[in-house]
């Protein structure tokens, strides 16, 4: 006998959410149900696919493998139909898309040219911090990235698409705040002094800029406060709580506040780069493989 597909659905779905619960409700359908064809498929595979230790999930080695099989076959069949329709004339799919956050402000109109070029793809956008961008990767989740600061342990294929320099903001009522009209810049030691809203350690940005300032031999930083989105930072800055260093992006965004002031500082912007990735080796299917190239086009490339 060979699993179904039905069956590897549910699998991956229980592994997934490391419940047969939570699995049940994604897919809608009752919990007895899951059991019995996890039950089926483990007597088909001849091995347990899950144990559990206290209240949690965990795959066992035979799970591990059969995960990666099942992930590796849902692919191929999505790539499949995906390839039909493109012999049909027609460019219709799915598209799994994972951008770090602070991607958000230049994401949303790309997908809307790419979806106003292809109404018949349905995307999927997820939205997350680098940590689990990294974690979804690890495990294959999507079809394309696109981040800033690529970890360095999972082989990908990167391509530079667009700029992401780092500049210094703050508060128009800021003292720094009186440099963005002189002709002098703001030195970069002078930053030493300053009261600063970061992103939560760890993070991409927080690296880059953490990296900067030990370049140019700045150290014991003031950072005021920590936040995980750049919106809360925008506006704490704005009402005064001291100075941030975020994506140009993120000033030019209708969604900052109008108070926010870019200050001109020596050794500023940090330049950087946004990236389209991929796993090393993942074939790309006609769909994901039409959205980089609209990311990759000279005319987005320059602008």
């Amino acid at each position: 006998m060979r699993p179904t597909l039905h069956q590897l659905e549910v699998f991956s779905e229980v592994a997934r959410r490391g419940s047969f619960t939570r699995a049940a409700e994604h897919l809608s359908i009752s919990q007895p149900t899951v059991s019995g064809q996890i039950k089926q498929l483990s007597q088909t595979v001849g091995l347990p696919l899950f144990e559990q230790i206290g209240r949690r999930l965990f795959l066992t080695e035979a799970g591990e493998a059969l995960l990666a099989s099942s992930h590796e076959m849902f692919d191929s069949l999505d790539r499949f139909q995906m390839a039909i329709a493109d012999f049909q004339g027609k460019r219709r799919g799915k598209l799994k898309l994972s951008v770090v956050t602070t991607a958000q402000y230049i994401v949303p109109r790309l997908l809307g040219e790419f979806c106003m070029a292809y109404p018949d793809v349905d995307v999927s956008l997820q939205v997350t911090n680098h940590a689990q961008l990294t974690e979804r990767m690890e495990e294959n989740r999507d079809d394309l990235y696109i981040l800033s600061h690529p970890p360095q342990h999972i082989d990908l294929k990167l391509e530079p698409f667009v700029d992401n320099s780092l500049i210094v903001v703050t508060s128009r009522s800021h003292p720094f705040a009186r440099w963005t009209a002189g002709s002098k810049k703001l030195p970069i030691r002078k930053l030493a002094e300053a009261e600063f809203v970061m992103r939560e350690p760890g993070s991409g940005t927080r690296r880059a800029i953490e990296r900067h300032f030990a370049k140019h031999g700045i150290s014991n930083v003031c950072v005021r406060l920590e936040l995980n989105s750049n919106e809360a930072i925008a506006q704490a800055v704005a009402g005064g709580l001291g100075v941030t260093i975020l994506s140009r992006h993120c000033l030019e965004s209708v969604t900052m506040h109008p108070d926010l002031v870019r200050v001109d500082v020596t050794h500023f912007p940090i330049p950087g780069q946004w990236y389209i990735a991929h796993l090393s080796g993942k074939k790309l299917s006609v769909v994901a493989q039409s959205f980089r190239e609209q990311l990759l086009s000279p005319s987005l490339m320059t602008a």
